[in-house]
């Protein structure tokens, strides 16, 4: 081979071998994460091979710098595999249990092995770690099967006193010298992680006296002279400060939304009034939430109470919903709530009132410990995932110098925070109520809790205007496939609107509908009950309005519309693109519009998220775990599963990773026949473990050849002996369904935020004595970026779309495919090249306002 040759050769070689192990390049201002995965490059490229024939002496300089420039990528990969190596972790959950925390447990387990890392469980929480005994046990990747889908913590909880004493602390110290267990991952409240980080703190003087006891020698001592702690937060409550959510908060509202829209149906048969009393000692999130996701007549939060004539304006409110046409009226209650001088408000004094004041039908329900338990749901399943993923790399990468952190998820990023920082400003909204400083304490509550808040009272505590003399007139209308949380988005449009004075008006199915003059005025009542609905009560249609201009333009000036909010999917933002071109040909379009994003595909460009895509993955996840349960029961059976999405293989995605699945296949990541033939050979050294199940997702359109069938038919044929394969296509049960806590709330808030976003376009669009809108501005898309809404020109996202594909073309959600991946147990490196940076709870509270 001549020398040129070799040397492109080479060059070449070492390209690819970036390609395979480079992480995709960040964002500025994105926080990098070290829990970043990436595929591992052949274990012998043509590359290593040319450098065992190279001449150094002949080779030129620049391709020293490429050899060694390789060498070193590769090398810094495979470490990544013996990152745990001769180390020895323990996780344990404390205090009060929350669904999730068993994925979170199972990232950690999974993670810990696959870096070489031996990995304990702690049963019964600190009370295990002072027992000791059997209470601790190496686990297996097979010990954590089948844990995902399960409610609570499978290695379980327990307040624990003798912790709290310095004696209990040595115990616990000494039991984990003699298993040479330096790394402890604490899953639980802020209670829990304070002593994990006392026990972090006293660990030297603790190592010291269980040397001079002769408990432990001097060697043992040396070899554990260190501690390092990482928290996730398990708690339903969501009452830690620094994270958006902690494990279990969702799956406690998913319970909570089922046990309301239960009760719904039977308060409207005999028009009752229902009193809900949900868990939140000291934190109102669960009953904020719940009560914009089912649209209460009243809330009762810790962080906020009611003024002291709350009793009139409480039966006011619910004698004037009832003149509305109502039947019937919910009224939630945190079991915290307490009126301005600190005196409990009950669910049965407030009944008690209801019954004296209005004579109204009452009956109270305390739904307890229920919030804790069922299944988790897909969100908290891949919180927690991500979580003990996180963690893993915090511990193997920590020093004696590394604070105890909290890993936290911020907007779409695992980040870490300090512990005590955390736990200090959690202890301050304790303090502030203590000190009736209601006003501090919902401030330090966060950015979302505020948002929440504030909309909220906007629609259960401010009464529409009587007239609307000089008000503008807002037309609202879905468009494109139907997505659970349409309805709700068009309540809050629609309900917000009426609030600022406005005509509102809906439009039936879409396009279509606004060119034919479907066309209506909605009332306060005409949207009551919507947010629990799933579908679209409007009617939606995936009809765009190029060929129908001339119609359209009429009926904007007919029924002298001001705005347009279009509640949609993918059609929805290109519709609103040709809008804007129509502009060009006829007047009447020159009128502000903003899109929100609303389908199961979540392929909206400029967001994020899209309103009914966790209802949806919702929806798969419960049907996967149904699957694996029948896969478990009949051994060796593989199960391949089509999810919708078009050509976005979001749903499969986060699916596969909620369900535990072994694959995922999408259109944004191309595999070929040998990662098909992988993936088969896979699942056949699966079977010969104890876990003999397989779980495939496939997106609808992920390739055009290897089809669900074709995939179905080589599985069948290469597994034939070892397993069974089985196929199941989902179709349009995703699409369907109650709306779950995620959508309705998300979609409330897109909708009152898109109606005031609304409201000051017109104002300022106003000339003439009419509504003339031409800027790139006066058109846009609504959509999640990270930690805020924001309003983006539908032109300006055209250069990130992909429109042969329907998708954007730069997705946040791919990162977390390679999790996916190790956790099904595939050979796969961890890219430790970057760090998670340790942030501060004060820069992050100062920071961009969230939704």
């Amino acid at each position: 081979m001549r020398k040129e040759e070799l040397h492109l050769k080479f060059f070449m070689c070492v390209i690819q071998s970036r390609q395979l192990v480079r992480t995709p390049q960040r964002t500025a201002g994105e926080a990098s994460t070290s829990s970043m995965l990436i595929q591992k490059p052949p274990p012998e490229t043509d590359a290593s091979k040319i450098l065992d024939t190279m001449d150094a002496p002949d080779t030129m300089e620049g391709i020293h710098v490429l050899k060694n420039e390789w060498i070193m990528t590769h090398e810094e990969h495979h470490a990544a595999k013996t990152l745990g190596i001769g180390k020895a972790i323990a996780v344990l959950t404390s205090g009060g249990d929350a669904q999730g925390m068993n994925a979170a447990v199972r990232a950690v387990v999974r993670v810990g092995i696959f870096t070489g890392a031996r990995v304990f469980f702690v049963h019964e929480g600190y009370q295990g770690l002072v027992d000791g005994g059997d209470h601790i046990r190496e686990a297996t990747w097979e010990s954590v099967s089948m844990m995902l889908q399960l409610g609570g913590t499978v290695i379980g909880s327990a307040r624990c006193k003798d912790f709290r004493e310095r004696e209990g602390r040595l115990r616990a110290a000494h039991n984990l010298v003699k298993l040479g267990i330096t790394n402890l991952c604490v899953i639980g409240g802020d209670g829990s992680l304070t002593g994990a980080d006392t026990f972090r703190s006293e660990w030297s003087d603790l190592l010291s006296d269980l040397q001079k006891a002769g408990k432990i020698t001097a060697e043992e001592a040396t070899k554990s002279n260190y501690l390092n702690i990482v928290g996730l937060v398990g708690s339903i409550d969501n009452d830690f400060c620094g994270t958006d959510m902690t494990i279990g908060t969702d799956s406690a509202l998913h319970r909570i939304i089922e046990i309301v829209d239960a009760i719904t149906t039977t308060a409207q048969s005999h028009q009752r009034t229902f009193v809900l009393e949900v868990m939140g000692r000291h934190c109102g999130y669960l009953a904020l939430v719940t009560s914009l996701s089912c649209g209460a007549d009243w809330v009762f939060i810790p962080e906020c109470p009611p003024d002291d004539d709350w009793e009139d304006h409480l039966c006011r409110r619910l004698s004037e919903t009832r003149t509305r046409g109502s039947r019937l009226n919910i009224i939630i209650v945190a079991e915290g709530a307490i009126d301005r001088n600190g005196k409990p408000i009950t669910s049965e004094s407030i009944k008690d009132l209801v019954v004296k004041r209005l004579g109204y039908d009452t009956r109270v329900t305390v739904l307890g410990h229920v919030q804790r338990g069922g299944t988790p749901s897909a969100f908290d399943r891949i919180l927690g995932s991500r979580m003990g993923v996180e963690a893993v790399m915090a511990l193997l990468e920590a020093t004696p110098d590394t604070p105890a952190c909290v890993v936290s998820l911020s907007g779409n990023q695992a980040v870490r925070l300090p512990l005590m920082e955390c736990v200090q400003v959690t202890k301050d909204v304790t303090k502030a109520m203590a000190e009736r400083k209601f006003d501090e304490a919902m401030k330090l509550r966060g950015r979302s809790f505020m948002n929440n808040w504030e909309v909220y009272k906007l629609l259960a505590h401010i009464r529409p205007p009587v007239s609307k003399s000089g008000s503008h007139t807002v037309a609202v209308m879905n468009v494109g496939a139907p997505a659970a949380g349409m309805n709700a988005a068009v309540r809050s449009t629609v309900r917000i609107g009426l609030i600022q004075g406005n005509r509102v008006l809906v439009v039936h199915d879409g396009f279509e509908g606004l060119a034919k003059g479907q066309i209506e005025e909605a009332g306060w009542s005409y949207v009551g009950g919507w947010t629990g609905q799933g579908g679209s009560k409007l009617g939606t249609k995936r009809t765009l309005p190029r060929k129908s201009f001339e119609q359209i333009s009429a009926n904007i000036t007919k029924f002298n519309i001001q705005g347009l909010i279009i509640v949609g999917g993918f059609e929805a933002y290109t519709g609103g693109l040709e809008l804007m071109e129509g502009r060009k040909q006829y007047d009447e379009l020159c009128i502000p519009f903003v899109v929100i994003p609303a389908t199961v595909s979540n392929n909206v460009p400029g967001s994020d998220f899209s309103v009914g895509a966790d209802t949806a993955l919702n929806t798969i996840c419960m049907t996967c775990d149904r699957i694996k349960q029948s896969a478990a029961g009949t051994k060796r059976r593989v199960f391949i599963i089509e999810t919708m999405g078009g050509y976005c293989g979001y749903l499969a995605t986060m699916a596969g990773l909620a369900a535990g699945a072994d694959a995922a296949y999408i259109f944004e990541e191309p595999f070929t026949i040998r990662d098909l033939q992988v993936n088969v050979e896979h699942l056949v050294q699966k079977m010969k473990t104890t876990v003999k199940r397989g779980l495939v997702l496939r997106n609808e359109k992920c390739n055009e050849n290897y089809s669900t069938d074709f995939i179905f038919n080589l599985y069948s044929e290469e597994g034939k002996g070892i397993f069974d394969s089985r196929k199941n296509v989902l179709g349009h049960m995703q699409q369907g369904g109650s709306p779950t806590p995620f959508d309705r709330n998300f979609a409330t808030k897109m909708g009152a935020k898109a109606m005031n976003w609304m409201s000051g376009k017109i104002k300022e669009s106003y000339r003439n004595g009419r509504i003339f809108a031409n800027t790139p501005d006066s058109g846009c898309v609504l959509g999640m970026r990270k930690r805020a809404l924001v309003f983006q020109p539908v032109t300006e996202l055209k250069e990130q779309t992909d429109f042969e594909h329907r998708i954007p073309k730069e997705q946040w959600w791919l990162k977390l495919r390679p999790i996916l991946k190790i956790l099904a147990k595939y050979e796969i490196d961890l890219d430790t090249s970057e760090h998670a940076h340790l942030e501060h709870i004060s820069r992050k509270r100062s920071g961009e306002a969230p939704a």
